[in-house]
């Protein structure tokens, strides 16, 4: 894959998820640390005029193109459903950085208010012990759910540097607890 080829950069490292946690079956390489704040990426690409369809290149750009999803390409549950799959029988097999991950693990959607609560309903559904926090990222025309989240209604740049420091507030980010 053309992402092992490029040496990524330490903060990009800190969201990168690897393959082998990702797509069941593939040859397990494990990074030399785990990652700070892994994340999962889901963009309407149809959202917000073109710039959903761009944000995606953004995101695929700067991590794993395997944790990066157009919604409307793969549908979250099924994404979400095997990535846990996966992770449980690899803690299973006594991965060390399988829980790691787990416990770390972000997600990021964007698109509109509709797009962001498909996500945070497919999120509740999956009945973890442990909820995935979920970032919005408003792509949609109202976007009052990442307004009330605190993510403002404005749709977001999608250059690269922007994509980035996006990444970092994700992770740097107070969770908000809502009801199920």
């Amino acid at each position: 894959m053309a992402k092992d080829l490029k040496v990524l950069s330490d903060s990009l490292k800190d969201f990168f998820i690897p393959d082998y946690v990702l797509l069941y079956g593939s040859e397990v390489k494990q990074p030399s640390r785990a990652p700070a704040s892994p994340m999962v990426v889901f963009v309407n690409s149809r959202s917000g005029g073109q710039l959903g369809g761009e944000l995606l290149i953004s995101y695929q750009m700067l991590l794993n193109k395997n944790q990066v999803f157009d919604l409307n390409e793969n549908a979250p549950d099924k994404v979400l459903h095997q990535l846990y799959f996966n992770i449980e029988k690899l803690k299973h097999d006594g991965d060390s950085f399988a829980p790691e991950i787990q416990k770390k693990l972000r997600i990021i959607v964007a698109g509109g208010d509709g797009t962001a609560g498909w996500i945070l309903g497919v999120v509740s559904d999956l009945k973890l012990a442990q909820l995935p926090p979920v970032a919005t990222v408003p792509l949609g025309t109202g976007n009052n759910l990442p307004f009330a989240f605190g993510w403002g209604k404005k749709n977001p740049s999608i250059d690269l540097e922007s994509v980035k420091m996006f990444l970092n507030l994700v992770k740097d980010a107070k969770e908000m607890k809502v009801d199920r």
